[in-house]
């Protein structure tokens, strides 16, 4: 596996402690939180394997160019370029159900839905990203986002898709339906009043996952 799925929100409450106690229960979910903040909300998904491979894991970079069926130079640009992301300062996400938060989810899943690209544009920082794992290719950009949606559009031939509030890895998102089929799972990625990363998730499996014991995320 070349990314890291989603992990619904409401799982954490169950994650065991290692120690009895609320310090226990704090400690281990900072340590999430702080690993998903710095690996997922501020890096593409190949960037942050890559990452994880190198830096968290050890592994060398023949090794890691092994799993993800490139070269030690790929792996070595990628590398850099994650962590010149995580060294570079940014503005933070709004805080997790304030307001802001809800207004920009909010305003993501109405145009997404109906497929708005000039207002998805809109909200778009301008070094925006979109993947879809795990179709190995990214869109970096706010001009080519809005190309490969409108692409989106016109094969769906005027279905909508269906977005339900939920949360990810610490981060708004949506299961996603189209004619009552799940199609996946969307996680939004925001820093500061704009949407900088969307990673759609097209394993239609995934939303058992949530579905099962949802998470709110409110967008009213």
């Amino acid at each position: 596996m070349r990314w890291l799925q989603p992990y619904p929100d409401a799982l954490l409450e169950f994650v065991p402690d290692a120690a009895p106690g609320p310090e226990a229960r704090y400690t281990a979910r900072e340590a999430v939180e702080l690993a998903f903040v710095a690996a997922l909300q501020r890096i593409p998904p190949r960037q942050t394997a890559v990452l994880v491979l190198c830096d968290v894991l050890g592994y060398p970079l023949s090794e890691v160019a092994a799993m993800l069926g490139t070269t030690p130079t790929a792996v070595k640009g990628l590398l850099q370029r994650a962590r010149a992301s995580m060294d570079h300062r940014r503005a933070e996400p709004p805080a997790r159900g304030s307001a802001p938060e809800r207004h920009l989810v909010r305003r993501f899943a109405e145009a997404f839905a109906c497929d708005d690209i000039d207002t998805l544009v809109a909200l778009l920082t301008d070094d925006a990203w979109l993947s879809m794992p795990p179709a190995p290719h990214e869109y970096h950009g706010a001009a080519a986002i809005a190309s490969f949606l409108r692409a989106s559009a016109e094969w769906r031939a005027g279905r909508r898709l269906k977005l339900e509030p939920t949360r990810a890895n610490g981060q708004p998102a949506f299961t996603c339906s189209l004619d009552g089929e799940a199609t996946g799972v969307i996680v939004l990625t925001l820093t500061g009043d704009g949407v900088r990363g969307i990673t759609r998730f097209l394993d239609g499996r995934l939303q058992e996952h949530f579905e099962a014991r949802r998470t709110p995320c409110r967008v009213e």
